[in-house]
């Protein structure tokens, strides 16, 4: 019998236009011989079914079922494509686990942990991974520049703590730019962090479980066009991305053995993308972030990742899928 799945989408940040692209892009490759999808934007205005066509459907939030046609549909699992708060932060994973429904993604408890970027490192830090030295800063906690520059040298990133996109991150090369940079990230979130530098090639990699095993996916050198990664460059075309990268292989299995680790440390679920910089001076890769929601848009590097990899994206999600059951 083929299970009925639900694609949530949408959200209540910024990344919201990103989770539509997402959506688009993963029930175009659904395997529609397997998997009965429907799809479910969750916005501040409410939670709906999408139909193709025909009015939207409202979810019942007691249950997370629709009702269509006088028959009640309810789930079997839960495919994640929602970018952000609430499906990225961990609150719908937790909402699904009261009601007993599996999904695609990593758990509540992970997700609210990896969502938070200074608790990312501050973890990964701790079982032994290479990050860079940072501050974490909150709203309500002033914290002048000067202190900042008293703990950690130019130059600095400073970004918003929480939320991806690259949205409000700022690269800091002189004392009188600071304060302007954390104005800006404070106006993405209530909490900051402000990193060091680490001069290196940046790359990004996906990883996923399935029938247990944890699979790194092809590596890609993201070569920015901008000072760093920012959102121009990550869905408006201002980086080239090397998929898979041109690397030494030594160095490419440093960091897929690093991303393997993270993983397990955090006990992910799902498609998880890292992002590393690779120190030349010493060798090692510094983690920066796990993103527990990649983007699947057609210019998203994780489905660059599962074409290099010599896979099809209908196989691939059907993976994921298969390994949340």
């Amino acid at each position: 019998m083929i299970k009925k799945i639900a694609l949530i989408t949408g959200g209540y940040s910024g990344e919201a236009v990103i989770s539509y692209k997402s959506a688009t892009t993963i029930e175009k490759n659904i395997d529609t011989e397997k998997w009965e999808c429907y799809k479910i934007d969750i916005n501040p205005k409410g939670w709906f079914y999408m139909a193709a066509e025909g009015p939207q459907v409202e979810v019942d939030k007691n249950d997370f079922s629709i009702t269509l046609n006088g028959t009640k549909i309810k789930f079997d699992a839960v495919l994640v494509g929602l970018h952000g708060t609430p499906g990225e932060d961990g609150k719908l994973q937790g909402y699904f686990d009261c009601l007993n429904i599996p999904y695609t993604s990593c758990d509540a408890a992970t997700s609210a942990l990896t969502f938070n970027k200074r608790y990312t490192v501050a973890v990964a830090s701790f079982a032994g991974m290479h990050v860079a030295k940072s501050l974490h800063l909150f709203k309500n906690i002033p914290v002048s520049p000067a202190e900042i520059l008293n703990q950690l040298q130019l130059p600095l990133f400073v970004k918003p703590n929480n939320g991806g996109s690259s949205l409000g991150i700022s690269k800091v090369k002189e004392a009188g730019e600071l304060q302007q940079a954390l104005d800006k990230a404070f106006n993405e979130d209530d909490q900051v962090l402000v990193e060091e530098f680490i001069s290196g090639r940046e790359f990004t990699i996906g990883v996923f479980k399935s029938k247990g095993k944890i699979i790194a996916l092809p590596i890609t050198e993201i070569i920015s066009k901008n000072e760093f990664f920012d959102f121009q460059a990550k869905y408006e075309g201002a980086s080239e991305e090397i998929t898979p990268a041109k690397v030494d292989e030594t160095i490419a299995e440093k960091v897929r053995s690093e991303a393997r680790k993270a993983y397990a440390v955090f006990n992910c679920n799902g498609i998880v993308r890292m992002d590393f910089i690779y120190q030349e001076k010493d060798g090692f890769p510094y983690l920066l972030e796990i993103n527990t929601v990649p983007g699947q848009s057609e210019a998203s590097l994780v489905p660059q990742q599962v074409a290099a990899m010599g896979m099809s994206l209908k196989e691939f999600y059907s993976l994921l899928i298969e390994e949340c059951f």
